[in-house]
């Protein structure tokens, strides 16, 4: 379960930085940026607060709602397009995604704990922390953050393109949105950078000729 350790050791204003949709074949890449207040902040989000990928959908999104309700928590979000993700890679479009995030927030922080192993090009002093979800409350928090805000957005990607499920795999490469790109085709909304989506195209024009 995650806590307050790492924030109390580094000292100062902190704030969790966490990505959303890394691996998926559609939709935005994007991340959350979370800064605490470790003495005001709700017992309710204490004892709740974990890596977002444990939570259940309901949990995630009732967590999410008190941290927009909270005083005690500044939260921002960021976001790269499926077109910057094929442009410049999927690791580079995440961490323009963390930079905006944190631009996003509305305070100014003294250092960044980023989940993960690689430093995105923050201006802050950063620390990055592997699988920090489940370690430090305050990118717990980012990833509820980017989770939820990914999702919801996915889920009205949905009612624009009905048939490739993203309502419920989130654009992810289940086997109902690979059938449904080689029945439907690729959209404005694919990764095209990524080996499944580039098969789908390369057959659709091979097929053409």
């Amino acid at each position: 379960m995650p806590d307050f350790a790492l924030e109390i050791e580094a000292g100062g204003r902190i704030a969790g930085i966490d990505e959303a949709g890394r691996g998926p074949w559609a939709g935005p890449v994007v991340a959350g940026a979370a800064v605490l207040d470790r003495d005001t902040l709700e017992q309710a989000l204490v004892n709740g607060l974990d890596d977002s990928k444990k939570l259940t959908h309901a949990k995630r999104v009732a967590l999410f709602e008190a941290l927009a309700a909270s005083p005690a928590a500044v939260t921002g979000i960021g976001m790269a397009s499926v077109e910057e993700i094929d442009t410049v890679n999927i690791l580079q479009a995440t961490h323009l995604a963390m930079a905006r995030a944190l631009e996003d927030l509305d305070t100014s922080v003294d250092l960044a704990l980023v989940d993960g192993n690689r430093t995105p090009p923050l201006p802050c002093t950063m620390q990055t922390v592997v699988k920090g979800d489940r370690k430090s409350f305050s990118i717990a928090a980012a990833s509820i953050v980017a989770k939820v805000t990914r999702d919801r957005l996915m889920g009205e990607l949905a009612q624009q393109y009905p048939g490739y499920g993203w309502e419920t795999n989130q654009g992810y490469g289940t086997l109902e949105h690979r059938e449904a790109l080689n029945r439907l085709g690729v959209t404005l909304h694919h990764r095209k950078s990524y080996a499944p989506v580039q098969d789908v195209i390369e057959r659709a024009a091979l097929d053409k000729q």
